[in-house]
């Protein structure tokens, strides 16, 4: 069995965005309770989680706006945007959500787990360099890049975001570079507005990012697809030294604020093909990062199933061979965009 770290922590439970808003605590409880009852709890490795410094924060962040978030701590909720909101301890869980998805990256680099999981809250991908944004304080799997790439030395990252909603803060933090390649799948035209196919990236950084803008409905075929006859060939070029996985369960075919259909199954086998391209390409180097899922059930059914993947309890079979899906003209029109920049 795979050695695997999740990474917890109160914070990301103290952390409150107000009543009746979808980013909840419970979001986190509901995949502790999952834990608990599968008793995976005895089976994972727990990392303890450290506050990220401002100097790593500002690796992909202004010094503003880490300030803008500091200037939040001890006020009972300051409003920073119109769905995007903080209390009293905000800035402290943002500083230890960044600073457990270093956590993470660390254990796996040093060999203490194989793959890591951190459970973080507030989630990040649509966090900008100079302001927060859709529920997002600072950009944590971006936090985790720039770390891998100007502390650690890395000079190939890859980071995956499956989240129903384009994470727009990571593209643009690395637009302009081919350190990171950002690869991200998402609903569109959907909020936030970005993410378009033609969207490849500027400067330096053209081809290294990879959208593939999809359409309502599309489910575990369409996704598996897509990972294999797109991101695949892009990560045999690349060859990522390591992997950052923006883990969105609002896929889930019932989730309030998506409209994709990805069952509990297809997370598992999306899964599987990450950490199988990540065993062949980069020594197994892979963090899967919590972002969106708001269907409580569905965070529960969906996780349980990606860490029985993770911890090599079942191995699912994700090929679908020949099979036509509701994305096959999407494929071939992305691989028309991308062929000056990637073989298909």
């Amino acid at each position: 069995m795979a050695k695997v770290g999740i990474v917890l922590d109160k914070l990301y439970v103290d952390h409150d965005n107000g009543p009746g808003h979808p980013e909840t605590f419970e979001r986190v409880l509901a995949i502790v309770d999952m834990l608990k009852f599968t008793k995976m709890f005895d089976e994972v490795v727990r990392i303890e989680p450290r506050d990220a410094t401002k100097e790593e924060i500002t690796l992909v962040h202004t010094p503003e706006h880490f300030d803008k978030i500091a200037s939040t701590k001890g006020k009972h909720r300051v409003f920073l945007d119109a769905d995007t909101t903080t209390c009293a301890v905000s800035f402290d869980a943002a500083l230890r959500a960044a600073g457990g998805t270093i956590s993470a990256i660390d254990s796996v680099l040093s060999g203490e787990v194989d793959r890591a999981f951190p459970i973080v809250r507030p989630p990040g991908h649509h966090a900008e360099a100079d302001r927060p944004m859709g529920f997002c304080l600072f950009n944590n799997v971006a936090v985790g890049a720039a770390y891998l790439t100007e502390v650690k030395g890395l000079d190939r990252v890859l980071v995956i975001d499956w989240d129903v909603h384009h994470g727009n803060g990571t593209q643009h933090i690395f637009e302009d570079s081919s350190k990171v390649l950002y690869f991200s799948t998402h609903q569109f035209p959907f909020y936030p507005g970005t993410g378009a196919a033609e969207e490849v990236g500027t400067g330096e950084g053209k081809g290294y990012t990879v959208n593939v803008p999809m359409e309502p409905e599309m489910g575990d075929n369409e996704f598996i697809k897509i990972f294999d006859e797109i991101l695949k060939p892009v990560i045999d070029q690349y060859k990522p030294q390591f992997i950052l996985v923006s883990a969105g369960f609002d896929i889930f075919f019932e989730d309030p604020l998506g409209g994709m259909k990805v069952t509990p199954e297809g997370f598992a086998k999306l899964t599987r093909h990450l950490t199988d391209q990540a065993d062949r390409i980069c020594d197994g180097n892979i963090i899967f990062l919590l972002e969106g899922g708001y269907n409580l059930d569905g965070l529960w059914i969906s996780t349980k199933e990606m860490l029985e993947e993770l911890l090599d309890k079942k191995r699912s079979d994700y090929n679908i061979g020949d099979s036509e899906t509701k994305a096959d003209d999407l494929i071939e029109n992305i691989k028309k965009i991308y062929s000056d920049y990637w073989k298909f």
